[in-house]
């Protein structure tokens, strides 16, 4: 499986970086983990156990929280054969501090659990809607 499935690529970076930074940013992240590990040292739900405990260490440095957890049970509308095992809602403050986070030494660390974890992943960086709608 290629790496791009698990990281962003190049332009999807740089589309995060030069969205505007007014206020708090929540990333929706859906997982698929792999039955075993890339390394074979346990499962993907094991190995993201790792990544989540210190990335939730990281989160809460930085002023974010995780706001949601749940199990992904069933797709109803949408492609069956991508479904999903979980779901996790993380607010930043900002998006300079999820920036901030993802590039630090700490968290490149951590990462690696999340790689070996991950079949794929999605993860939307969403802003809270205008008060008039979804404009």
């Amino acid at each position: 499986m290629s790496m791009a499935t698990i990281r962003p690529n190049v332009d999807q970076f740089k589309a995060l970086l030069a969205a505007p930074d007014e206020g708090p940013v929540v990333m929706l992240n859906l997982l698929k983990f792999k039955d075993r590990t890339s390394d074979g040292n346990g499962t993907g739900n094991e190995a993201y156990r790792k990544y989540g405990d210190a990335a939730i260490r990281m989160i809460e440095q930085r002023g974010g929280k995780v706001l949601w957890v749940g199990k992904a049970e069933q797709v109803l509308i949408g492609d069956p054969e991508q479904d999903w095992d979980a779901v996790i809602v993380v607010e930043y403050p900002s998006r300079k501090a999820f920036l901030e986070m993802v590039s630090s030494p700490d968290y490149l660390e951590a990462h690696a659990h999340r790689e070996r974890a991950l079949e794929r992943t999605v993860l939307i960086a969403c802003s809270p809607a205008a008060p008039d709608g979804l404009t």
